[in-house]
């Protein structure tokens, strides 16, 4: 989706944070291939075994798709049962979007916001490991989760922002569109 010259600043800059974490994130899979690759070729091969190795691969796995939560709601490219949504006008997917995001992913979000804090200050208190000797940052791969529901947070406001002009006919969508079932 392209940035439309006539959406307002904060929702172009909301999109470009989106995108920009979403491109970086993305290199991340790349970077999970390679170092699977070798932990493969190390230990089937070689004979050696890194934990660190392993953990890194599930850290960026973490990572991706927490962190990549946003950039694939921008994208509409989480799944959705659209029986009826994808033969609603542009208004009417308009209102549906609008709606889910305050009562859906809103609330999902500062439910997750509010339940996961004290876990993730926690582990950040007492600097928290790998029981494994893994890598020792624990409390990194913990603060994703905030990452994501700010991540989220941020789309979510563009969103409805997106909705609202959609509604009142100042701004076209420019939502994928989806194959039709056979």
């Amino acid at each position: 989706m392209l940035a439309n010259a006539h959406e307002p600043r904060l929702l172009r800059w909301l999109d470009c944070v989106t995108e920009g974490v979403g491109r970086a994130i993305a290199w991340l899979v790349v970077i999970m291939m390679l170092v699977q690759f070798a932990i493969v070729v190390l230990r089937y091969i070689f004979g050696i075994n890194s934990i660190v190795m392993q953990e890194s691969v599930m850290y960026m796995h973490a990572a991706v798709f927490m962190l990549g939560a946003g950039w694939t709601l921008r994208h509409d490219g989480h799944v959705r049962v659209d029986i009826f949504y994808r033969k609603m006008s542009e208004r009417g997917r308009a209102w549906v979007n609008l709606l889910g995001t305050l009562f859906l992913l809103i609330p999902v979000m500062s439910f997750i916001a509010i339940s996961s804090f004290h876990y993730v200050i926690t582990s950040w208190a007492i600097m928290e490991r790998s029981g494994d000797g893994g890598i020792p940052a624990v409390f990194l791969l913990k603060t994703l989760i905030l990452g994501m529901v700010a991540l989220l947070l941020l789309q979510a406001v563009a969103q409805l922002i997106r909705q609202v002009l959609i509604i009142r006919g100042k701004l076209s969508s420019s939502a994928p569109v989806h194959e039709e079932m056979i």
